[in-house]
């Protein structure tokens, strides 16, 4: 029972996290860890003459985010970009066992958490006791998986309010940068069918500790317009 509950914590990634404190250029942005997790190590850097957040992960797993005060009310437009430099092995963004993901990008929407069903409360008030936060009333990710094809949407199988878009699949496009421009609403209504709420949070993950692997990704600026 300990171990499915802790699972299903961590698996409200985008607002379960103990903060650590970030770089003074980090603009807002901090590095959150997950429990039980090693560290994913993030820094600012350049790649291929852009500014860039460099992500190295080593069997880790843990967040980049920055915590939207005031809320954004009215989301549009989003846009982002990242450069990967090689897949995990046998990774999949659908399958609990293998869920890493080379590049993610997170954004955290609010809600009335009364409404979702109790056992999804529950969830919540776990969440809150291992991290000290109650996690977003939904999460969307975009997502580069190994496998799946470009539009999938994952209804994560942990928690129903956490859901991934694949953006980016397969090997074709690695070593070079891939700029994504996104209707984040609409994106929203497609994976959760309803409209959203305040955009609370965003963040960028890499993680690879589930297949014991690691990954080296970059990203640009998430910007919204």
């Amino acid at each position: 029972m300990r171990r499915f509950s802790y699972l299903c914590a961590l698996a409200l990634l985008a607002g379960c996290a103990t903060t650590v404190a970030p770089p003074p250029s980090a603009e807002g942005w901090q590095a959150m860890k997950l429990p039980g997790k090693a560290l994913t190590r993030y820094s600012w850097t350049e790649k291929d003459g852009r500014p860039a957040l460099e992500a190295v992960s080593d069997r880790s797993a843990s967040l980049w985010r920055k915590r939207l005060e005031p809320a954004v009310q009215q989301v549009g437009e989003v846009e982002f970009s990242w450069w990967v430099q090689g897949l995990i092995p046998g990774a999949s963004v659908a399958d609990v066992q293998r869920e890493d993901a080379v590049a993610r990008v997170i954004f955290g929407f609010d809600g009335d958490i009364d409404t979702l069903p109790l056992r999804t409360r529950m969830k919540f008030e776990l969440a809150q006791t291992l991290t000290g936060e109650t996690p977003p009333y939904a999460t969307l990710m975009y997502v580069w998986d190994s496998e799946l094809p470009v539009g999938t949407v994952i209804v994560n199988p942990r928690s129903d309010r956490v859901r991934k878009i694949v953006v980016d699949s397969g090997p074709a496009e690695l070593g070079r940068w891939r700029d994504h421009r996104r209707d984040l609403a609409a994106d929203f209504r497609l994976a959760f069918g309803e409209a959203p709420g305040a955009l609370t949070s965003m963040a960028v993950m890499t993680d690879s500790d589930n297949n014991r692997a690691s990954a080296h990704t970059w990203y640009g600026p998430v910007q919204l317009r």
